[in-house]
């Protein structure tokens, strides 16, 4: 009886098992990928890329000096920009550049002003020389009257502090806003309002702005003080011009310039900062037929009319 109830258990346990079906199976998830131990090195910067310089080529009859004028730069940095040793050496087709390069050195500060004025005479048909400080001598007349030609043309091809208000004379008509302080030689450029200009001397205007003169012509005595009409730096100083004599001009910032000719003597020299009102040279008719001052107001090279800027005389 036991063993026919034993043998009945193990029938129903194989027939359980036979009912059954196999074991499920599951996916089990892939295994994550190891931590890397060192870190992937950055790709290197993209190198910065420069904007091309402003350049120029040079045309039959321009010169050095015409060519920093005419974007009212100075000569100096032109040529130092540009490598050049002799400033008569340019070629016609060549390319400057008309700004320095990427990493060149600053100019050079001007160096301190003269104890004394230093007075630069005329020299009667002297070959055309390059820009340098003047040295006291004598003055001279030169050549007769020659049309007045803009520093931009053919003919700039023949170019290769302040001071108070002397007793006899009258001081320069007060600005309409504060005196701006002396320019560094690379200042940067201001805006056109920001020039507060005064008149160079006083008297009377007898030749107005025209296209071709582009300046005013201005009658005086000789002698009389001639002074900046704004701060800035001389960046000429010298007669090589024809029609203008003795000459200065100033820059005043990267947008303005003036210039002061028929000078019987120069006070200042190239590279020298000038302050507004300051005596910058004496009146007289270097290369005119009477005494008088041209002067011009250039805007980034291009002649305007002063009495547009000038306060009222």
């Amino acid at each position: 009886m036991k063993a026919a109830l034993a043998l009945a258990v193990v029938a129903l346990l194989a027939a359980a098992c036979a009912a059954r079906g196999p074991a499920p199976v599951s996916e089990r998830p892939p295994m994550p990928p190891e931590p890397v131990t060192g870190q992937a090195t950055p790709p290197p910067p993209a190198a910065p890329v420069e904007k091309p310089l402003p350049t120029h080529t040079v045309k039959k009859g321009e010169t050095l000096m015409s060519i920093a004028l005419q974007y009212g730069l100075d000569h100096r940095e032109l040529a130092a920009w540009n490598n050049i040793v002799n400033p008569g050496s340019l070629s016609v087709g060549q390319v400057l550049v008309l700004a320095p390069p990427a990493g060149a050195a600053p100019p050079a500060v001007a160096s301190p002003a003269p104890t004394g004025p230093v007075a630069m005479p005329l020299i009667p048909n002297g070959p055309p020389i390059e820009a340098r400080p003047l040295a006291n001598t004598q003055t001279t007349k030169v050549e007769p009257r020659a049309e007045k030609l803009p520093f931009s043309d053919r003919a700039l091809a023949q170019l290769s502090g302040g001071e108070a208000p002397l007793p006899s004379e009258t001081p320069p008509a007060p600005g309409m806003g504060a005196t701006p302080p002396a320019l560094p030689p690379a200042a940067k450029g201001t805006d056109a309002d920001d020039i507060d200009w005064i008149w160079p001397v006083k008297g009377k205007v007898i030749a107005p702005f025209t296209e071709s003169s582009k300046g005013i012509d201005i009658a005086g005595k000789k002698g009389t003080a001639v002074r900046a009409a704004a701060a800035g730096r001389v960046i000429y100083a010298d007669h090589n011009l024809r029609g203008y004599g003795n000459l200065v001009i100033i820059r005043h910032n990267d947008t303005w310039l003036s210039a002061y000719a028929h000078n019987d003597k120069v006070l200042v020299k190239e590279q020298e900062e000038v302050k507004k009102g300051q005596k910058i040279a004496e009146m007289g008719s270097s290369d005119s037929d009477q005494v008088e001052l041209h002067f011009e107001v250039r805007r980034q090279g291009k002649p305007v009319d002063p009495a547009k800027f000038l306060p009222p005389m």
